[in-house]
C-alpha cells in the first residue's frame, strides 16, 4: 500500500480508504472488514451519521484494533443550528467510542442553500470550529454531489481542508474542482470509484473487452491514482471478501485501453460532449446527465448502470437532482444552445424508454 499527503491536513492516507456505508449487516462483519482493511495497509476509515448503524458498529470494531494506526472521518449534515451540530458531534464520538476524531465532513453539501448555511456565522461551522478548538475534531472538509459551480464556490470559501467528490474515467466533469482543490492544498477523496462510477464490479462484456488487459475497475483505479492531486479512493465493502484490492504495483500503461474506450464513442453519432450549454431546462431535466447515461449505454453497453442511475431521478432529492426525460415538452429551448446540433428532445425520449424502470432511492433521504 502507498500513502499520500491529504492536503493541508498533513495526514498521510493510504491510497484506498474503507468506506462503511454498506457494512451494516452486523458488528461482527464490521470488525472483520476493518481487520482485513488494516491487513491490506488501509489506514483511513470513513463513516457518517446517515449510514444507519455504521458509526455504532465501527465503534465496536475499533475496540479490537489499535487506534494509533487509523485515521477516522465521519460526516454530519449541513445545518443552520450550531447547537444541534454540537450535539451531533458528541453523539458521533459516543457511537464511535472515541474522545476525538481526525476529520469531520459536511455531508452532502449539494445545494446553494447548504452553502449559505455553512457560511452563516451562527450555523454548523461555528460548532465544528469550536470542536476543533477544544480538540474533539482535528480537521474539517465537505462531501458533495452538487453541481460543478457549487463545488468550486465552496472550495473558494477556504473554509475546508479537504473535499469528497465524484470523479472517474466515465465522469470527468469535476476535473476543474480537483485542480482548484489542489491549488488550495486540499485533500481530495474520491467517492465510490466502483459503484457510482459505473457499477464496475459487474461490468458488461463489451467494457471488459475494451479495458483489457485490465478489469474496468482496475482501469478506473489506475486512471484516478495516476493523478497525484488525488489522495485516496473509497472502497465501500459490505463484507471483508469485497476488499480484494488490485495489484497496482505492476508497471502497465493504461493508454492503449483508454484509446480504445475513446475511439469506441464514434459508433454513436449522437454522443453528447457534456458541455452543459443546454442548461437550464424549463422542466428541470438534467439533460447532460441523462445524455451521459445514454452515452455509456450506447458506447459501452453500460445499460445496467444507466438504469440504476436514471431511476434515481425524482427519487433522491438533492442527492441526484433533476426530472426524468419524459417531462420534456419539446419547447426547443435547448436546441440552439447545443454545439453538436443534437436533437435533444428525441434523444431524451429515447433514453427514458431505454433506461426507465422501478424508482431507486438512497440509503438516507430528506
Amino acid at each position: 500500500m502507498q500513502y499520500r499527503r491529504f492536503g493541508q491536513t498533513n495526514l498521510f492516507y493510504s491510497m484506498f480508504s474503507l468506506g462503511t456505508m454498506r457494512c451494516l449487516s452486523s458488528p461482527q462483519v464490521m470488525e472483520q472488514t476493518v481487520q482485513r482493511a488494516i491487513e491490506f495497509g488501509i489506514n483511513h476509515i470513513e463513516t457518517a451519521r446517515g449510514y444507519g448503524k455504521s458509526e455504532e458498529f465501527l465503534g465496536m470494531a475499533l475496540q479490537a484494533v489499535s487506534r494509533d494506526s487509523l485515521f477516522l472521518t465521519t460526516k454530519l449534515p449541513p445545518s443552520l443550528d450550531a447547537a444541534q451540530t454540537d450535539r451531533l458531534i458528541d453523539e458521533s464520538l459516543d457511537r464511535l467510542q472515541v474522545s476525538s476524531i481526525d476529520s469531520i465532513a459536511i455531508h452532502g453539501l449539494n445545494t446553494w442553500e447548504h452553502l449559505d448555511w455553512v457560511k452563516a456565522e451562527a450555523g454548523c461551522m461555528k460548532a465544528i470550529q469550536a470542536a476543533i478548538a477544544d480538540g474533539r475534531v482535528r480537521h474539517i472538509g465537505f462531501s458533495t454531489h452538487g453541481s460543478l459551480d457549487l463545488i468550486l464556490a465552496t472550495i473558494e470559501t477556504s473554509l475546508f481542508e479537504f473535499v469528497n467528490l465524484h470523479y472517474s474515467f466515465f465522469f470527468q466533469r469535476n476535473a476543474p474542482a480537483i485542480e482548484l482543490a489542489h491549488q488550495k492544498d486540499m485533500g481530495v477523496f474520491i467517492i465510490s470509484p466502483a459503484d457510482k462510477a459505473g457499477m464496475l464490479h459487474t461490468p458488461p462484456q463489451t467494457l471488459i473487452d475494451l479495458c483489457a488487459p485490465f478489469s474496468p475497475l482496475e482501469l478506473n483505479y489506475r486512471f484516478l491514482l495516476s493523478d497525484s492531486r488525488i489522495t485516496t479512493l473509497s472502497v465501500g465493502a459490505a463484507k471483508p471478501e469485497e476488499l480484494d484490492l488490485p495489484d497496482l504495483e505492476k508497471d502497465l500503461s493504461i493508454e492503449e485501453a483508454i484509446d480504445r474506450l475513446q475511439a469506441r464513442t464514434a459508433i454513436d453519432p449522437n454522443q453528447c460532449n457534456q458541455c452543459y450549454q443546454c442548461l437550464p431546462c424549463p422542466e428541470s431535466i438534467h439533460i447532460p446527465e441523462v445524455l451521459r447515461l445514454r452515452n455509456l449505454a450506447t458506447a459501452y453497453d453500460m445499460t445496467g448502470f444507466g438504469e440504476y442511475r436514471y431511476r434515481m431521478f425524482e427519487n433522491a432529492g438533492h442527492w441526484f437532482p433533476g426530472n426524468k426525460a419524459n417531462r420534456c415538452t419539446d419547447c426547443g429551448d435547448c436546441l440552439p444552445r447545443c454545439p453538436e446540433e443534437l436533437d435533444i428532445p428525441k434523444l431524451l425520449r429515447e433514453t427514458h424508454d431505454r433506461l426507465n424502470g422501478n424508482p431507486g432511492r438512497r440509503l438516507w433521504q430528506d
